[in-house]
């Protein structure tokens, strides 16, 4: 038994102009605007959310069952992707190359004043519906996260068919799906895991407030940042503080990280107080760290963080 995660798989190219937009962009000009910024720092990460959520619930996986599997799609650039996966004991089967396409990739300049100006290209993430959720066997938990808009809504239908609980998060794909779309990703899902912009917006879509749509799932999960989350299950909502990061250095890919937490949590029955607990100890794992997928812990240190912070010891 294992967690099915579909979603993307991408990289961010992340560049800093040693600058400031403001001084290089005439406000009476912008119709002809026609600007160039020299970037003498340039990183590559690994990210995508079936990517991101993937690597952090590897690092608290104890048994099989808890054990990710990733089915996304990817482009021709992919090798270094694959050797990364298989350098991490990450299973890539269901990871579909697609032809005469690129990775899904942002391209993220960032100026001195923490300004950004992103362009992101789907490439092989708008075929995620070849890949199908019967081709993965002995599920256990799915989540159906951002991906390509087909791909999601092809997933959603095949995890409910086969009977299979799993995690609805939009995330940034929310705006491509009607408040009908959307209504009907949730009737199907078990979980639906949103940030509160994204909770704000799915109201505003569907008509229905945040606690009517609590009563569809079993548990509906909004996360706010520094003042923390809160869950819906059970008839009750309940208020997970947020964890105080050592250091803050970049917030890409902590809702993956959160992710997995749930997913963790959920596959091991853990009371939904300690499922979300154990989701913020992720959160702030990743918020210290650069990239979506440059820190790394073990099952213990994870451990020994949350007993911290806790009180108690979860394993």
């Amino acid at each position: 038994m294992s967690v099915l995660i579909c979603g993307s798989m991408a990289f961010d190219n992340i560049m800093v102009f040693k600058g400031k937009f403001k001084d290089h962009i005439l406000p009476d000009q912008v119709h002809i605007l026609n600007v160039a910024f020299l970037v003498p720092d340039l990183r590559r990460e690994f990210g995508g959310c079936a990517g991101n959520i993937a690597y952090n619930l590897k690092m608290i996986a104890a048994k099989e069952e808890e054990e990710p599997i990733i089915m996304a799609a990817v482009g021709e650039d992919c090798d270094m992707y694959f050797e990364r996966l298989s350098n991490l004991g990450l299973q890539a089967g269901h990871v579909a190359m697609i032809p005469e396409t690129f990775t899904a990739q942002a391209f993220i300049t960032t100026d001195l004043d923490d300004n950004q100006i992103t362009a992101f290209h789907p490439g092989a993430m708008n075929s995620s519906q070849v890949n199908h959720v019967s081709d993965a066997k002995d599920l256990k938990l799915g989540i159906v996260a951002p991906d390509g808009r087909e791909g999601m809504l092809q997933h959603a239908r095949e995890f409910a068919e086969a009977g299979v609980p799993f995690i609805f998060d939009p995330g940034q794909g929310l705006p491509m799906f009607s408040g009908e779309e959307l209504m009907d990703f949730i009737s199907m899902a078990d979980y639906v895991a949103v940030n509160d912009y994204e909770a704000r917006m799915l109201q505003e879509k569907t008509g229905q407030s945040v606690e009517s749509i609590a009563k569809l799932v079993q548990a509906l999960v909004v996360t706010r940042g520094v003042e923390g989350s809160y869950i819906y299950a059970d008839g009750q909502r309940l208020d997970i503080p947020s964890v105080k990061a050592e250091q803050v250095v970049d917030p890409t890919g902590c809702g993956d990280a959160y992710r997995a937490g749930l997913l963790f949590g959920i596959v091991n029955k853990l009371d939904w107080e300690d499922v979300g607990r154990l989701a913020s100890i992720m959160g702030s794992i990743k918020i210290s760290h650069s990239g979506a997928q440059n820190h790394l812990l073990t099952r213990d240190e994870i451990g020994a963080l949350y007993a911290k912070h806790f009180g108690f010891s979860l394993w």
